[in-house]
């Protein structure tokens, strides 16, 4: 068992906080060094050039899960020499080219095609760095989210499952009810690893790494119990990523930007309220809550986000993608 501090980390673990709509980035350097996620397609070369940095020889990246602010490094890597390990649902539907891959055209949320290399399932056993990982699945937030635990170390890297201030939303629309109960499920498995450290993929490092998912827990419950409240949950969450990455919304074209969202669409048939009323409730709430802020004729995220060069997001849908190499997982 580890004797280090309670927040000390191995000096073959560099990690870097990053602001949205970037995951944060988390390099495990030595024998077979591996990046976990790989941060927005805007800031691809930033990921790479913050990697190389740290080291020459990339062996794999590792994503939790495939949503766009955890995946849009990958193909860039990829060409560099660097395999991609995903779980086996993730790997499974990327290997089709499902048209629901990476939720990138439910979300409005771009991402470059990339393949998966190596497909993990719960209980592998992974080398990065310098040391020996178990793969945890832990659905939720998505269907084929994963952890990774490091016991000697006592690390776990948690992915969207729990921050130092929020749980991962869950879409009940495309993943069922059952989503929620799977997160709180999830969230339990990992608070009975007892972590020493909590390598969150937002946020800071969580200060008590047992306060954070016991309360992490009790927010996911809420999900459970509520369940209008987690898809009003999942909306802000959505909206608000899709105003980081395009610079807002033109305030004369944001209610036909929402009406254009499968994910609004959803959200109105679970509430049983007409589209109309979820968007002018949506954009309402934000305005009044601070989520959201009206500047220069835009609608726009308040929360602290890096800018994202608009061209950057022309990439196709994943039904528009090229066919996987033979040689990738699936």
């Amino acid at each position: 068992m580890s004797t280090k501090g309670r927040h000390e980390l191995p000096d073959w673990v560099h990690w870097e906080q990053r602001p949205f709509p970037d995951a944060n980035l988390l390099l495990l350097d030595g024998r077979e060094p591996a990046l976990v996620d790989s941060g927005f397609v805007g800031h691809a070369d930033r990921t790479a050039a913050w990697t190389e940095r740290h080291t020459s020889r990339l062996h794999r990246v590792v994503n939790t899960h495939w949503h766009s602010d955890h995946v849009g490094g990958n193909a860039l890597l990829q060409r560099r020499g660097a395999g991609i390990a995903a779980s086996m649902p993730d790997a499974d539907a990327l290997s089709r080219r499902d048209p629901g891959c990476c939720a990138a055209e439910y979300l409005d949320q771009p991402v470059p095609p990339y393949d998966v290399d190596e497909a993990l399932g719960d209980g592998d056993i992974l080398t990065l760095g310098n040391a020996e990982w178990e793969v945890v699945a832990t659905p939720g937030h998505t269907p084929g989210h994963l952890a990774l635990w490091q016991p000697e170390e006592r690390l776990l890297v948690v992915g969207d499952a729990l921050s130092d201030y929020d749980v991962g939303w869950v879409s009940l629309a495309t993943d069922g009810p059952e989503a929620t109960r799977a997160a709180v499920a999830s969230l339990a498995r990992m608070a009975d690893l007892r972590p020493r450290v909590l390598l969150t993929a937002h946020g800071p490092i969580p200060v008590d790494t047992q306060a954070a998912l016991g309360q992490a827990q009790r927010r996911a419950q809420r999900l459970v119990d509520d369940p209008e409240g987690a898809v009003w949950y999942g909306a802000r969450r959505i909206f608000a990523f899709a105003l980081m990455i395009r610079d807002g919304v033109a305030t004369g074209e944001v209610e036909s930007y929402l009406h254009r969202q499968p994910w609004l669409k959803d959200a109105a048939a679970l509430l049983r309220r007409t589209t109309d009323d979820i968007a002018d409730q949506l954009l309402d709430s934000m305005l009044r809550s601070g989520a959201a802020v009206i500047g220069d004729g835009r609608i726009l995220a308040a929360a602290p986000h890096e800018p994202v060069e608009q061209h950057r997001l022309d990439v196709p849908f994943p039904r528009a993608w090229p066919p996987p190499r033979r040689e990738a997982a699936g």
